[in-house]
């Protein structure tokens, strides 16, 4: 059932786009470095203090669906079809991913180097990957009745955070998620070299 939002709702949602796409376009324009808060306010026409509101730090802007991508690989795990393992629900959710990326190669790409070439970008999204690996291994240990504790888990959603990134340099990125996920289902064969 999809929900209905109220105006204020859909007038946040507005703003918060609005002031992201902004900061992309800038920061990919211009370098992340050289572009100021202000900047980014101005270009979505809202105040400073608005931007802060909805983002609370610069970085934040060019990470604007962290919560949603944390609360989706979350759901990929507790939503997933009856009978259906946790090891292939997240093969699922990664590889529809990567389908979507496929399809908006070049901004990804434009993405990528623009986080690439700025530390505190590569710093901020690898505490972001850590916050949903932390969040990931929760509904791991809940779904599957394990402990949070149990090196399993930490293990599973460890890796299953690093095969997005992993897979990415690879010409075929959807062949690689499916080779990593063989991998971790039926391990390494004693014939591989």
């Amino acid at each position: 059932m999809t929900e209905v939002l109220g105006r204020r709702e859909r007038k946040k949602a507005q703003t918060r786009k609005a002031l992201a796409d902004a900061a992309l376009k800038l920061f990919t324009e211009h370098g992340f470095d050289n572009v100021g808060v202000r900047d980014v306010a101005e270009e979505a026409d809202v105040a400073v203090t608005t931007l802060f509101k909805h983002f609370p730090s610069k970085e934040a802007l060019v990470f604007d669906d962290d919560a949603g991508e944390e609360a989706r690989l979350v759901a990929a795990v507790r939503d997933r079809e009856p009978g259906q393992s946790v090891l292939h629900a997240l093969r699922d959710y990664l590889q529809r991913g990567q389908a979507a990326l496929s399809d908006q190669a070049s901004e990804f790409a434009n993405f990528m180097q623009l986080i690439n070439s700025t530390p505190s970008l590569q710093e901020y999204m690898h505490r972001m990957w850590r916050r949903h690996e932390t969040a990931l291994a929760a509904a791991i240990a809940e779904s599957t009745g394990a402990s949070e504790g149990d090196i399993r888990v930490a293990a599973l959603a460890r890796f299953v955070i690093e095969a997005g990134t992993l897979v990415n340099g690879y010409e075929d990125p959807e062949r690689a998620l499916h080779e990593v996920f063989d991998l971790l289902e039926h391990g390494w064969e004693t014939g591989s070299s």
